[in-house]
This record gives structure tokens, C-alpha cells and sequence, in this order.
């Protein structure tokens, strides 16, 4: 299989709490794996041409606001794509770690693709929305949904995980709780390595150090959008053990930090992260 980083949404620029990286805007991490079966598989939308045209409608204003997104829409997943050589119809599969807005403003320009997303998340997002997080824009095209408990399932170091239907034992649901009412990371086999794409069970890189670091002005968010203050704190640490231990065999990387987007599209330079 072959893995395309993408960037699907800049949003405000960002400092970052060491010397070294210059600012960056955050980004909104997505995944673009081109499957031997099953075609493309897109993990994470980002935003979308909708979202781009008339954002007041599709993502609100206040997130707007608060968000100040770059509305380019060169970088929404659908153009990307395109310019990759495929056509969207290519994307068969499409797997969200939630439904936060700038998570899944791209599901409209694949209308045809199935969705696969825990079963919790997709009833708290249809039962609170219109709301800050869930806008309902996102789903009016009536999504092809698979969904999934969250219960226990095959360990995959140490955690539970969920075969995605239709999908090869390569890509695994990993549920991640504490953001969203049913957050996951998605665990895709790179080679002889993992990559854990972690939503937004974290934020920033430097807090899954020995000596955690949060982001001051990421960590607001987070923070502020946590639905499980404890779960989040938890999984986190999770995550940290899961280095230490796993280190070797697994890479994480969360969806809003522009240096771990950097460090993954560019492995051969020097890294930026600290």
C-alpha cells in the first residue's frame, strides 16, 4: 500500500514552544491509502468544497471565527486527489476519527464513498447538531454509513481495535477515547512499521514526552472541546506507554500539528520535532 500525507484545511498560524521550527499554520492531517483490492481509502476529510464556497453555512461562524481557516480550495482532499491523478469515485472507503467539522467537511465530495466512524460518535453528532462541533451540511447527502461499538476487539499493542468492513487486516479502527462522545485513531501498516493516526486524542507533539508539554494555545482547544476530562488525560498516557514500549514498531501522529505533518512528508530532512 501506498500512503499520501495530506493537508486538508490550514487553519490559524501557530508557534511552536521551542526554538527551531518557524510558525506554521495548523493543519488538518488526512490520509490518502491506496489499497491492492479496495481501492483509495481516505482517512480524515478535512474541509471541503462546500466548506471552502459558503463556510458560514457548512462550519458556522463562531468556528469560523475561531478557527480562521485559509478556505483554499486546492487544499481540500477532492482537488489533492484530482491532482494525484484519480478520480474521486476512486475513494471507496472514507474513515473518520470523528465528526467534528473540520474532520469530515469532505464527506459531501464523496458521495459514493461508504463511511466508516464508531457507532457512538455518529449518534452523538446526529443528535446534537446544529451545534459548535457537528453541522449537519456535512451529512445531507445521506453518507453510505458503517459503524462499529466500541467495545472490546482484537488487541493491537495493547488496545482494542475493529476490522473495518471491506477493508485489508492492514487498516485498524482503534477507539481513543475522550474527545468526542466516540473518538478513534485509525492504525494503518507502513512497511515493517504502523502509523497511528490519533484524531484529537492529542494535539501537539511534545505532549506525549516523558514530561508532557501541551501546546498553550492548541491546548485550549482540546480542553475546551474534551466531552471526558479523565478518558482524554488517560488515553493520552496510553499513547505515551505505547512509544515506550512500541516505540520501535509504531509512529503516531495527531491531526492538527503542522511539524509532525512536515516530518512526515519530508522523512529524509532533518526533523523538527523536539
Amino acid at each position: 500500500m501506498q500512503i499520501h500525507h495530506l493537508n486538508c484545511g490550514s487553519v490559524r498560524q501557530i508557534e511552536a514552544t521551542y526554538a527551531g521550527p518557524a510558525p506554521a499554520h495548523a493543519v488538518n492531517h488526512c490520509l490518502l491509502v491506496e489499497t491492492d483490492s479496495e481501492g483509495l481509502v481516505l482517512i480524515e476529510t478535512g474541509l471541503g468544497l462546500d466548506d471552502v464556497r459558503d463556510p458560514s453555512h457548512t462550519l458556522g461562524a463562531d468556528w469560523v471565527e475561531m478557527a480562521q481557516p485559509l478556505l483554499d480550495e486546492q487544499e481540500t482532499a477532492i482537488r489533492q486527489i484530482a491532482r494525484l491523478g484519480y478520480d474521486p469515485g476512486d475513494v471507496r472507503h472514507i474513515i473518520v476519527t470523528h465528526l467534528d467539522v473540520d474532520h469530515c467537511g469532505g464527506l459531501p465530495d464523496f458521495p459514493t464513498a461508504q463511511v466508516h466512524v464508531l457507532a457512538a460518535e455518529l449518534e452523538a453528532a446526529t443528535s446534537q447538531a446544529p451545534s459548535f462541533r457537528y453541522r449537519p451540511a456535512h451529512w445531507a447527502h445521506h453518507p453510505n454509513w458503517v459503524t462499529y461499538p466500541t467495545g472490546p476487539g482484537e488487541d493491537w499493542f495493547g488496545f482494542a481495535s475493529l476490522q473495518p468492513q471491506g477493508l485489508p487486516p492492514q487498516i485498524r479502527l482503534i477507539p481513543l477515547g475522550g474527545h468526542t462522545a466516540g473518538h478513534a485513531g485509525v492504525a494503518v501498516q507502513d512497511g515493517d512499521r504502523w502509523l497511528l493516526h490519533c484524531g484529537d486524542a492529542y494535539y501537539y507533539h511534545r505532549e506525549l514526552g516523558d514530561t508532557p508539554q501541551p501546546h498553550p494555545l492548541l491546548d485550549l482547544v482540546q480542553t475546551s472541546s474534551e466531552v471526558h476530562h479523565d478518558l482524554r488525560l488517560g488515553t493520552q498516557a496510553r499513547l505515551r506507554e505505547l512509544l515506550r514500549r512500541h516505540g520501535d514498531q509504531v509512529s503516531v501522529f495527531s491531526a492538527h500539528d503542522p511539524w509532525e505533518l512536515h516530518h512526515y512528508r519530508h522523512p529524509g530532512q532533518p526533523s523538527v520535532l523536539q
